[in-house]
């Protein structure tokens, strides 16, 4: 019999201990119990509760779990089992660690989401940069003239007559093979170079341009087609092409002789919907002598209204941070109306530049299904 006080071991049945006098209670006499074990389940919950520090909190809430659940089975094990030390550990680390993640991910989350906005900001201008190397590739073979489809007095309409056709004719709606008058979107001008200048169609998708997929002939039932017997993408291409182009169809088309500053081509005209995105309509909220709001109202909705990928006629490509960035700080995406370039008018189906300096860029209005 075991002293409760001293520890001291005395006989069996002693009243009080001989070495401090206490008195010995029978009902407290303990002998060693070899049969006691630590809880696995406990020991578990203590390393996935510090597994989860390396692994953000994904092994957290099984290691609180097994923490409560070995936590009773211990009370109940009328002390065959230990470990409670262990399976406090397991639900506390969680515990305080879990906030402590919460805390860092939202610091680090607009971090994150910035770095992905500079990425695909950069993917975006590689493929404008492609395609301005293709557009001069393109006009070396006629005579400088930069992607023009349906001819030097074609008219400028939703979509192709028969984007799938045959021949020139059928696809622009010629009244004949030579004719020049021809019917044609504006993404059957950027086609041109997917036909002509081996560009894929995938180098006009903008990964920030929501919604907007490759263009692939399968989809539409012409699997068996060749992209280079296609005329453009597919029946409704504001689906599959980001970028405006500058208004071609009437006395402005551009050449390799136009003036460098010029611009090409760029992100989605802000004011004509798109497959995927409403237009703005309140041209008042623009301003550009205002603040940065107001001068981001005029940008493109790709990138956030931060801006927009701009290619100019010498094939460099830039990130700009306001619409009016063309000659003489001409706004790319409104036409001029005689006095205002940095302003203009937001354009419509028709619309024309005012003059050879005004650039306007445009893409195809959605189509209603």
């Amino acid at each position: 019999m075991y002293c409760s006080r001293c520890g001291q071991q005395n006989p069996d049945g002693a009243k009080f201990c001989g070495a401090c006098g206490a008195a010995l209670i029978q009902s407290t006499i303990q002998t060693p119990n070899f049969g006691i074990k630590t809880s696995g389940m406990a020991i578990a919950a203590m390393v996935l509760g510090i597994l989860g520090i390396f692994t953000c909190g994904l092994t957290a809430i099984p290691a609180i779990i097994l923490g409560i659940v070995s936590l009773v089975r211990i009370e109940k094990s009328g002390g065959s089992l230990t470990g409670r030390g262990f399976a406090i550990a397991g639900i506390v680390v969680p515990c305080v660690m879990l906030p402590l993640i919460a805390l860092l991910m939202g610091i680090m989350m607009p971090a994150l989401a910035r770095t992905r906005q500079v990425a695909f900001r950069m993917v975006c201008g590689t493929n404008l940069s492609r395609l301005g190397k293709a557009i001069l590739m393109y006009s070396n073979d006629y005579d400088g003239r930069l992607p023009l489809a349906g001819g030097p007095n074609g008219r400028w309409v939703a979509r192709l007559p028969w984007w799938v056709a045959d021949n020139r004719k059928d696809a622009y709606g010629l009244s004949d093979p030579t004719a020049t008058e021809g019917r044609a979107s504006v993404s059957a001008s950027l086609y041109l170079l997917v036909k002509y200048a081996e560009v894929t169609p995938k180098s006009f998708i903008c990964k920030e341009d929501y919604g907007t997929t490759e263009f692939e002939p399968a989809r539409y039932g012409v699997g068996d087609r060749e992209l280079v017997d296609l005329w453009d993408f597919g029946p409704n291409p504001p689906r599959h092409c980001s970028y405006a182009y500058h208004m071609s169809y009437g006395p402005y088309a551009l050449t390799t002789s136009s003036e460098l500053g010029t611009v090409v081509a760029a992100d989605r005209n802000p004011w004509i919907a798109s497959a995927f995105a409403k237009a703005k309509k309140d041209f008042s909220k623009f301003d550009p002598a205002g603040d940065r709001e107001a001068i981001k109202a005029g940008n493109a909705l790709a990138h956030q209204e931060d801006g927009q990928n701009v290619l100019f006629l010498d094939t460099h490509v830039s990130f700009e941070k306001r619409a009016y960035c063309g000659i003489d700080d001409d706004n790319i995406y409104t036409s001029w109306n005689g006095e205002d370039r940095i302003g203009g008018t937001p354009p419509a189906l028709g619309s024309q530049p005012a003059d050879a300096r005004d650039s306007l860029l445009v893409n195809d209005p959605a189509i209603p299904r």
